[in-house]
Order: C-alpha cells, then sequence, then structure tokens
C-alpha cells in the first residue's frame, strides 16, 4: 500500500506527512500526561491524600496542546494532498494533450472524468491520513510501551505482543482489496462511460427508438456497480470485525492482567487506571490504520489507473524548432490503425504555397494522412520530413505554431465569439479580428447579433448553427496565421451557402499560403496544383485535375459519379 511512484509525485508531501505524525504524537503525550494526572488524582482519593491545585492549569494546558495539535495536523494534511491532486491533474492533462483525439483508444471520456475527478480527489485520505497513520502505528505503541514498562512491564508486553496481529490482518486483505478494488473501479468507469454515451445520444437513441436498449444497458451496469459496491462494502465489514475483535480483546487481556496485579497488591488504583486507559490507547491508532486502508484502497486503485493512462506510449518528443516551413515530404510511409486499417508506402511532396488536394473515399485514410503530419500520430515506418527533418526531432509546440488543421471536428468553447478567436492569438487586434471575420463570411452576421463579439457560444458551440460554427472555427485558423494550413473536410456536413463561403476563403488564402485540402467534394479541388488519391490506404494516383482525367482511372470515376449523383439531385 506504500504506492512509492504515488509518493514521488509530490517529494515535499513527504515533509507534510512528517509534521502530521508530528503533531500526532505530541497529541499522544499530552493524553498520556493527562492519563497520568487522571491516575493519580484517583489515587490520592482513594488513599484520602490532598488533590493539589496543579493538576487544573496542567490539564487545562494539555487540552490546549491537543487543540494546537489537532489544528496544525488538520492544515498539514490539507497541505499534504492538495499539491499531489494538482500535480496529477496537470500530468492527466499534459499527457491527453500530447495523446490527442487517439486517448479514445485506451480510455472512455467518462472514465477519464472520473479518474481525474472523483478518482484523484479519493488520494486525499491516502495522503492525509493513511499514510501517516502508518508511521504513527509503528511510534504510538512503542511509546506508550516504554511509559507501561514503568508501571506494569507484564501487561506492556502482553499488549505489545497483541499489537502486530492488527496489520497481519491488514495484510492480508491487501490481496483481497486490491483485486476487488481494480474490478470495482473497472465497473465504475464502464458506468460512468455509459452513462456519458446514453446522454450525448439521446436525441439519436429516440429517434430510433432505441433508448428502451440503452436503458437497459445502463441498468445492467448501474446493477454490476450496485452488486461491486455490496461486495466492497462487505470486505471492508468482515475486515474491521476482526480488527474490533483484536483491538478489543488485547485491550481486553491487558486490563485483566492488570486487576490481577492490582488485586494481588502489586499497583495501586491509579496505576490501575492508568494501564485501563492507555490499553485502550495501545490499539486505537493501529484500528485507525484499519479504517484508513479500506478508505485508501479506494484512491490507490484510482491511481492506478491514472498511471496505465500516463503510461501510454506516446510519439517521440524532438527539441528541434523550425523559423518556417518550405517543403514537406513524406517517404515510403506506413501506418497501422486499430490493427486493421494499414496505410502503405505514401509518398507526397509539397513545396511553400503549394495548393494540395488529397482524395478518396471514406476510410481511404485521408485523415490519418492530416494527423500524421501534425504529429497527432507518428508513423511506423518510413519518414516525414519537415526542410530535411524528421518529424520526430522536431518540437511539438514549433510544429503546432507552424501547421493548423481544421476539420469537422474543431471544438468551439463555451465562451464568446470573440474569446473562441482569441484561442489563435491572444494579442489579436480589433482589426484583425474584424479581416478573419469578413473572410469568413460571419461579419455581417456577428454585427447583427444584440452582444456582438460578446455572444456566448455555448456548450460545444450549440448555440449557432452547423455552418456557423465551422465558420467561427475558420475565422480562428485564419487569425493564427500558420504557414501550413490543413483544411479536412472543412466544408463537409453543413449548408450549401457556408460551404461555398468556406471554399471562398481557402482559395483566397491558397496564393499565400501552403494549402492542404482533404475533401470528398471533388469540384472543390480542380484546381489544386497537385491531387493525391487514395484507395485502400494507398496512393493510387497524382497529378493535376486535367492530367488525373486523362488517365481515366480511379480520379475520373469518382469524378462521374458525383457528376451522376449531382445531376440525379438536380432531376429530383
Amino acid at each position: 500500500m506504500i504506492n512509492k511512484r504515488l509518493i514521488n509525485i509530490l517529494p515535499e508531501s513527504k515533509k507534510y506527512v512528517g509534521y502530521i505524525v508530528l503533531f500526532k504524537w505530541l497529541a499522544l503525550v499530552s493524553n498520556i500526561v493527562c492519563i497520568f494526572a487522571i491516575g493519580d488524582i484517583i489515587n490520592r482519593i482513594y488513599s484520602n491524600k490532598e488533590i493539589t491545585l496543579i493538576y487544573l492549569p496542567l490539564i487545562i494546558a494539555v487540552l490546549a496542546i491537543r487543540f494546537l495539535c489537532n489544528y496544525f495536523g488538520t492544515v498539514m494534511q490539507t497541505n499534504a494532498s492538495s499539491g499531489v491532486k494538482l500535480n496529477l491533474r496537470k500530468q492527466v492533462y499534459n499527457k491527453l494533450f500530447v495523446l490527442g483525439s487517439s486517448y479514445s483508444k485506451h480510455a472512455g471520456t467518462g472514465e477519464i472524468l472520473q479518474m481525474t475527478l472523483e478518482g484523484i480527489e479519493s488520494l486525499e485520505n491516502y495522503f492525509s491520513r493513511f499514510l501517516p497513520q502508518i508511521f504513527y502505528s509503528v511510534l504510538a505503541p512503542v511509546t506508550l510501551f516504554f511509559v507501561l514498562m514503568f508501571i506494569s512491564p507484564k501487561t506492556a508486553i502482553v499488549l505489545l505482543i497483541c499489537v502486530p496481529l492488527i496489520p497481519m490482518s491488514i495484510v492480508i486483505f491487501i490481496k483481497i482489496a486490491k483485486k476487488v478494488m481494480k474490478k470495482y473501479w473497472g465497473i465504475y468507469s464502464n458506468l460512468g462511460n455509459t452513462f456519458l454515451e446514453n446522454l450525448q445520444g439521446l436525441t439519436t437513441a429516440k429517434l430510433f427508438s432505441a433508448d428502451d436498449i440503452k436503458h437497459e444497458k445502463l441498468n445492467k451496469n448501474a446493477e454490476d456497480f450496485r452488486k461491486i459496491t455490496m461486495k466492497v462494502l462487505s470486505m471492508q465489514l468482515n475486515s474491521i470485525t476482526i480488527m474490533d475483535i483484536i483491538a478489543y480483546g488485547g485491550a481486553a487481556l491487558g486490563s485483566i492482567i492488570a486487576l490481577f496485579q492490582f488485586t494481588s497488591g502489586n499497583i495501586n488504583i491509579g496505576q490501575l487506571v492508568i494501564i485501563l486507559l492507555i490499553s485502550a490507547e495501545f490499539f486505537i491508532p493501529l484500528r485507525m490504520l484499519g479504517s484508513y486502508f479500506h478508505i485508501a484502497t479506494t484512491g490507490v486503485a484510482a491511481a492506478d489507473k491514472v498511471f496505465e493512462l500516463l503510461d501510454i506510449p506516446e510519439s517521440t518528443k524532438g527539441d528541434h524548432k523550425i523559423e518556417q516551413i518550405n517543403k514537406i515530404e513524406l517517404k515510403d510511409l506506413d501506418f497501422t490503425y486499430n490493427e486493421g486499417f494499414k496505410l502503405s508506402n505514401i509518398n507526397i511532396e509539397i513545396a511553400k504555397n503549394e495548393y494540395i488536394a488529397i482524395v478518396g473515399e471514406s476510410g481511404s485514410g485521408k485523415s490519418t494522412v492530416s494527423k500524421l503530419m501534425t504529429k497527432m500520430l507518428s508513423p511506423d515506418s518510413g519518414s516525414l520530413l519537415i526542410d530535411d527533418t524528421d518529424i520526430a526531432h522536431i518540437d511539438e509546440a514549433s510544429i503546432f505554431e507552424k501547421i493548423n488543421l481544421i476539420g469537422t471536428d474543431s471544438y468551439i468553447f463555451n465562451m464568446s465569439i470573440k474569446d473562441n478567436l482569441l484561442l489563435a492569438k491572444s494579442d489579436a487586434t480589433d482589426d484583425e479580428i474584424t479581416t478573419v471575420l469578413k473572410k469568413a463570411a460571419l461579419y455581417d452576421f456577428v454585427s447583427s447579433l444584440p452582444e456582438g463579439l460578446n455572444t456566448q457560444a455555448g456548450e460545444g458551440g450549440i448555440l449557432f448553427s452547423g455552418g456557423q460554427r465551422q465558420r467561427i472555427a475558420l475565422a480562428r485558423t485564419l487569425l493564427s496565421d500558420r504557414d501550413v494550413m490543413i483544411f479536412d473536410e472543412a466544408a463537409s456536413n453543413i449548408d450549401s451557402e457556408s460551404e461555398e463561403l468556406i471554399w471562398k476563403a481557402i482559395n483566397e488564402i491558397k496564393d499565400h499560403k501552403t494549402v492542404i485540402s482533404i475533401s470528398h467534394r471533388l469540384a472543390n479541388i480542380k484546381n489544386a496544383d497537385r491531387i493525391y488519391v487514395m484507395k485502400n490506404g494507398q496512393i493510387v494516383e497524382q497529378g493535376s485535375h486535367s492530367e488525373l482525367m486523362n488517365l481515366q482511372g480511379e480520379y475520373q470515376r469518382m469524378v462521374q459519379r458525383q457528376n451522376e449523383l449531382e445531376s440525379y439531385r438536380g432531376v429530383r
């Protein structure tokens, strides 16, 4: 249960754990002083001796020390866990930023949310309670043992022998608890994923009258979670029962020995009271450790899930910076995705300010190529060069400063239009914003809104239409002013008017930017300098529009089929 990797996330937390143990120990010493005072008072009453007034200020001082120890101990508990939680959440965020959309291959969105919220939050008990209690549970019995040795060595030895029985029972339950808690988090995460998926797809499920199916699946997952929760509670109650038997049994045994010594005249009534009170105190730290153990297993199990995410292999980090991009080359590049789809022998050359189009049917690998160019994915073999430097050796931030990718999934954040635009360039002037709004054909629309640029977009831009969201994303891309602009189906699934406006903007920037257009609409890329045609993960043809039409191959077949479909729609 002492997870070294977890503890080393923030070495400074060890200091706070040490302070917590110190304050607990000082409180224990105060208790011992108070117990001795009470024992002496009872002995004096029993022996008809005078009680001095010194005990009143002594007990008040002891209570004041206990109060201060508890107060500062609580402060240290907060400090011990808060930094770790913040650090771990930063690591998860940075990991997700590096992985990009590929994180979904390893964990669902609902699972990650639970890990970073409830899971990491549960680590508070691990650092603020469980870890300090481990060390205190050793220190406290040893301290009490030496105290009792001056009164009743027999009782001290018997109690010390009984004490290890509690950690032994904890060790036995650790193996069971790890398996149960791992299963618990797996089922809990599955329930969270199902709930989030059902919530996101509620409208679709209603439209297809499939909400009953989704409801049944959610009920099944909820029932599985109920069962594993009951199993966890059962395990905890059983272990607590065993620890209670050991603790109370040990305290009772120590008390019986003390009573025999009292009846035989070896100790006085005051010493008997001291032994009775300390016997109970002897087992409380380990008994509390057992309780904290069950709370801590939840946090440790969640941390294991977090570490699984953090250990996901990521693309090689480079330190080379690029000032500008004059050439991009994909040479004999291979990439396997999800063990079922493979890009094979991809060769593409892109010069500065060149307009390149990549076309092909759905699933041919077009979008995968764009993700490889932005280092969101890493090739299995071959090379991707930017100005003769392998992309693996180029700093990721440097790539994002020079290349921008806009697609159908470009996200609009739940903030104002202006704040969404400023993500691309935080110091953009009003004139620059006005310029990109006009290029994206958004200026008149934004001007007509009561709050203008301060109009809130809503979650995912839900307060705007699909075409308006895409044009906001386009304006943001234009404001970023990158050397290379990749448009991955940027004008798909929107109204024809918005599509036409977006393509107009793309055609305007292709004369002074390197533009890579990935599109299923072949009519829009006829003026590209070079077109790459993909099929089943391979480039089967390349050339200008006229050259490809003269080949009378795959590209011509795609053009003819689209013309036939559009002609059919026109007749309809």
